[in-house]
């Protein structure tokens, strides 16, 4: 049988055991310290430390939250510009909920503000502003090549140029975008006091849940994770179907399927968001892929804190099923 090159490389991949899957014949906690140093090998973690250099640029009240847009210096000399929602009238420290868009033009979108013209903000989108309605502080970070952050000047992502270099010196976009929130979480411990640091949820759509699986795979800091449109197997995703080149780690399936790396996050919450007609991280493979995680839990003596809510459309967000999930994690801790 004669093969594409695609084809062949995908018939190589489907070959292959992931070879860090849990087997069951060590404690799961050693596991977990195998594979996370890993993984953590993989994104080409750590970046280099640095001081914060925290910035804020203004402070606004709004009728249902305080503003604070500032900077931080997250590795020497770049710096991740956010923004800051809290509560009016909060009188304690509230969780945070760290907010990730995807390919999109930008963090402004978690604000619910257009900023380009004809620009429309759908598929439950403005995630800070529902963070808010829920109750909870939310931080609108822009990722890498998004946005403010190396975006194209029509608002359009460019991350093909930055994936590749990085490449070259054994960086990943994943693994910086990752660094980026972890340099967060340190800043809101240190400087925002209005910041419950015990009840951090991150969560984001498409690139902005590929961040939020990594991050809280690497940061344990991160205390519930709601990835939505991305959880999927390798094989039936990323490797068979057209995606940027920032959703690529070079050698992680040799190591892991998404399932596996579920792993990593247990016994810590996690809601796996998804779209039926997705058509990009197709549903066979999320269900295909949450059937390992679900194993990875119960070995954590965690089973019943993984859960996967499946929205009646496509690849977006689904505000409404996902937080009546959340919430009850975040209420019962």
């Amino acid at each position: 049988m004669a093969y594409t090159p695609h084809e062949y490389n995908l018939a190589l991949i489907n070959k292959i055991k992931p070879s860090l899957r849990y087997e069951g014949t060590e404690p799961f906690t050693a596991w977990q310290k195998r594979a996370l140093n890993q993984l953590t090998e993989l994104l080409g973690l750590p970046l280099t430390q640095c001081g914060d250099n925290l910035k804020i640029e203004y402070e606004t009240e709004h009728e249902a939250f305080t503003e604070i847009r500032f900077n931080f210096q997250s590795e020497p000399d770049y710096y991740v510009p956010c923004h800051l929602l809290i509560p009016s009238g909060a009188s304690k420290p509230l969780p945070v909920v760290i907010c990730l868009q995807g390919h999109s033009k930008g963090m402004h979108k978690s604000l619910g503000r257009a900023k380009y013209p004809d620009e429309i903000i759908d598929g439950d989108r403005d995630f800070a502003v529902r963070a808010v309605k829920e109750g909870y502080c939310a931080l609108a970070i822009e990722q890498r090549c998004f946005g403010e952050c190396g975006g194209m000047e029509d608002g359009s992502t460019d991350c093909h140029k930055s994936s590749m270099a990085a490449l070259l010196i054994g960086r990943t976009v994943i693994g910086e975008r990752v660094w980026d929130v972890q340099r967060a979480i340190d800043v809101l411990e240190k400087h925002f006091p209005q910041v419950d640091n015990q009840k951090i949820i991150c969560m984001g759509n498409s690139g902005g849940g590929t961040t939020t699986f990594f991050a809280a795979c690497i940061e344990p800091r991160i205390s519930f994770a709601m990835p939505s449109c991305y959880f999927c197997t390798f094989d039936d995703s990323i490797a068979a179907i057209y995606h940027c080149v920032c959703n690529f780690v070079p050698n992680i399936r040799k190591f892991f399927d998404m399932g596996d790396l579920a792993g990593l996050i247990a016994p810590r919450p996690l809601v796996i968001v998804a779209g039926k007609d997705d058509d990009i991280f197709p549903i066979e493979g999320v269900k295909k892929a949450f059937s390992t995680a679900q194993s990875q839990y119960a070995a954590a003596n965690a089973a019943d804190n993984i859960k996967l809510v499946i929205g009646n459309g496509g690849h977006r967000f689904y505000a409404d099923d996902a937080w009546r999930v959340m919430n009850t994690f975040i209420q019962g801790v």
